[in-house]
């Protein structure tokens, strides 16, 4: 969601007249900042350590604004809206603070601030602009976010997320289909349906069906070849979704199905309207239908009253469930939250056992779930950056159907090709498991004279067009031929374009 919302904010500041810094999405804080006119943070309030980042970050960022004065710094997101005017006392040198529900004025706000030559504060209860709405700047050229829905209509007691996104607002699915369209005719091969809770979609325009119907709709339509969705509710799966999800052929065979907890007496604390029982049935019904499907989830180690026999509990689900990888938490108290004020607060140095016991036994699972994909064949979409050493190794990485990472090695023909015959992010490669780890797989097969078959699609004709643009911008910048494109804002560190 954060990233889908950074994407706007990129696409706004576009459309006002802004374009990309040279510096933007390389290296550290400081060296995506240096020479940029403004720098906006988009922030998360789910973890404490978010809020500790985001000062950390900014303190780094007092120095440049010291050397340059008229350098511009946006705090936007959920701890802006959370912590609302506290931003500014804290760290006076920033110049706009907005939040979740406004994030169509950061434009405005940044031209307020330079006209008053001082803070500007603007904090929305509601959301008075839908995201999806707003002009974007799409980071990659190949797969799109796309949100069906905001906020979230659950309790959950560790979970600040309501309080700062608000209640759940569903869009039409119709608005929803023609932006799935329009990235697609852009030269998106792969949409990601977003929302808080995508099962309780369609609750709001009173049809409970509305998002298996969604998922069968997105399968109509052409040049769409991968669809993919986060994140479901354990207590509002239903079947019906598990049944389009095994007859669209586009939606792919990964689940992100959040557990939180295997202890049925902390899902009861947590107010997770489901327990452990009815978690391991979905599960068992998923894979009875498409037995190819890799599931994900999200685990929290320590919630307050959390026993040992609570937490054995936990690791007996994560032994049943065969995840193929787990987001795991230590449990973090969050101002404003149910749980903050819970008794019995788990001892942290209890909690880092716990979680190290976690880690250590869902890397075997994963480590065992990935060795059982050798020999298999998969086709990966490439990627830009999923492996920091492909270079190294002459491999190409991308996630198969299923979501795991793979690295693909190129075989000599191919590696030795000019740089603008290889295989391109966007571009599709078939290729046969040979290695794993825990959190990737290896297909070498093309090698050693195996399979390996490249299909150049049009979602690769985009990055190549886009990667085209990027540089006509930066020759132009740097006084070269002129031209008007430039590349995605990242992370919301824009300069001001001089017409």
């Amino acid at each position: 969601m954060n990233v889908h919302d950074s994407e706007r904010m990129s696409g706004l500041l576009e459309d006002a007249g802004y374009v990309s810094a040279a510096t933007a999405g390389t290296g550290s804080l400081m060296a995506q900042a240096d020479g940029a006119d403004v720098v906006v943070i988009n922030t998360c309030a789910v973890r404490e350590n978010a809020a500790d980042r985001l000062y950390g970050n900014l303190g780094q960022l007092a120095s440049l604004k010291r050397d340059r004065p008229g350098l511009q710094i946006a705090v936007g997101g959920c701890l802006a809206q959370q912590d609302r005017a506290g931003i500014v006392a804290r760290a006076p040198w920033v110049d706009v603070v907005f939040g979740t529900h406004n994030i169509d004025v950061l434009p405005a706000l940044l031209e307020r601030a330079r006209h008053n030559d001082e803070a500007q504060v603007e904090i929305e209860e509601a959301l008075k602009v839908f995201p999806s709405t707003l002009p974007t700047r799409r980071e990659s050229a190949y797969a799109a976010w796309v949100s069906i829905s905001v906020g979230c209509n659950n309790t959950c007691t560790f979970c600040i997320v309501p309080h700062l996104r608000g209640k759940e607002r569903d869009r039409r699915p119709g608005d929803v289909l023609a932006e799935v369209g329009a990235v697609v005719a852009e030269g998106a091969l792969e949409v990601t349906l977003l929302g808080q809770n995508v099962n309780s979609y369609g609750v709001g325009f009173g049809d409970r069906g509305a998002f298996a119907k969604l998922l069968r709709a997105c399968g109509r339509i052409e040049g769409l070849e991968r669809v993919r969705f986060t994140s479901p509710h354990p207590a509002a799966f239903t079947d019906d979704v598990i049944d389009a999800m095994a007859q669209t052929p586009n939606v792919m065979p990964s689940l992100h199905m959040p557990l939180q907890s295997g202890s049925d007496t902390i899902l009861r604390a947590m107010r997770r309207s489901y327990r452990s029982e009815r978690f391991l049935g979905i599960l068992d019904r998923v894979r009875d239908r498409m037995p190819e499907a890799a599931i994900t989830t999200d685990i929290i180690v320590g919630f307050p009253g959390e026993t040992e026999a609570d937490f054995q509990a936990t690791l007996d689900v994560v032994e049943a469930s065969r995840f193929a990888s787990a987001f795991t938490f230590q449990y973090s108290q969050r101002p404003g939250t149910p749980a903050a004020d819970l008794p019995e607060q788990v001892p942290a140095d209890v909690v880092t056992e716990r979680y190290g016991r976690l880690q250590a036994l869902q890397e075997r699972i994963s480590a065992e779930e990935n060795a059982a994909q050798v020999g298999r064949t998969v086709q990966v979409l490439l990627a830009e950056s999923e492996g920091r050493k492909d270079i190294a190794t002459r491999r190409l990485s991308g996630r198969a159907a299923d979501n795991r990472l793979v690295h693909v090695g190129m075989p000599d023909g191919v590696a030795s090709l000019p740089e603008a015959e290889r295989p391109r992010p966007g571009d599709l490669i078939t290729a046969t498991v040979t290695g794993s780890a825990p959190h990737h797989l290896i297909a070498d097969s093309g090698v050693t004279g195996g399979t390996f078959e490249i299909r150049r699609t049009r979602s690769g004709d985009a990055w190549a067009t886009r990667e085209r643009a990027a540089a006509a911008a930066a020759s132009a910048a740097e006084g070269g031929p002129s031209a008007s494109a430039s590349r995605a804002v990242g992370l919301g560190m824009p300069t001001v374009r001089r017409d």
